[in-house]
């Protein structure tokens, strides 16, 4: 009896055929790649060493590693370092002490002070010119406002109650106006300088004083009543 195959079924055998081949090939390429890798014994198995480990044949690639063969994989090794030394930070520079500016300003600035002055100038009886005493008096005082920025230096004249109103009056000008000319003399402006003159009616001495009559003891007990009173008040640097 005569087999006949189809074309197709001729096609199919000769796949597998090729599909088998090709199988075989890399099994056997792997078998005797291991093979190589490994000495076995009669039966396929691996020998072992004396050390109970598996022993190469010299051949071929390192082998896959396996418990079998190779043992149980080594424990990691912890590797310790020391840790570097702390380094201290390095101290930060000390700040400079902040200072006011309220303290700086004032350390800036000078001092002013408020001062006021006066002075009192004596007459004699019925008299405008000044006494020796009274110039030192004016030089005392012309030398205690010198730096002083004042607003005006105000001088007033009295007179004492005998003679009459009207010449007590104009004798309480004159005595004022001598000592504004003796101040101006000394350097002070003319216009700085400001007077009154009240005469008689703002004495000293009270009303029951010095009732006796026009004589040496009611001149000497008046005496109080005769002069020019001197003030002025200003600022200047404080020493």
């Amino acid at each position: 009896m005569r087999n006949t195959f189809s074309k197709k079924q001729t096609c199919l055998a000769l796949a597998c055929a090729l599909a088998l081949g090709l199988f075989s090939t890399i099994a056997g390429a792997q078998l005797s790649q291991d093979e190589h890798a490994l000495a076995v014994d009669a039966g396929g198995k691996p020998v072992m060493s004396g050390f109970g480990l598996c022993v190469r044949s010299g051949f071929g690639p390192a082998p896959t590693w396996t418990v079998a063969c190779h043992g149980p994989a080594p424990a990691p090794v912890a590797v310790y370092y020391d840790a570097p030394a702390a380094t201290a930070a390095p101290a930060p520079f000390a700040a400079a002490p902040s200072i006011p500016a309220a303290a700086i300003t004032a350390a800036a600035l000078p001092a002013w002070e408020k001062v006021a002055f006066d002075a009192n100038v004596l007459f004699d009886s019925d008299k405008s010119a000044l006494r020796p005493a009274g110039r030192d008096t004016l030089d005392e005082f012309v030398g205690k406002i010198h730096g002083l920025e004042s607003q005006t230096i105000m001088l007033v004249g009295y007179a004492d109650r005998m003679g009459t109103h009207a010449a007590n009056q104009t004798l309480s000008q004159q005595r004022v106006d001598a000592v504004k000319a003796y101040l101006v003399g000394q350097g002070i402006a003319a216009d700085r300088v400001q007077t009154s003159a009240r005469g008689e009616t703002q004495p000293s001495t009270l009303p029951g004083e010095c009732k006796d009559a026009n004589n040496v003891k009611n001149v000497a007990c008046m005496q109080a009543d005769r002069h020019v009173f001197i003030e002025v008040s200003g600022s200047r640097i404080a020493k």
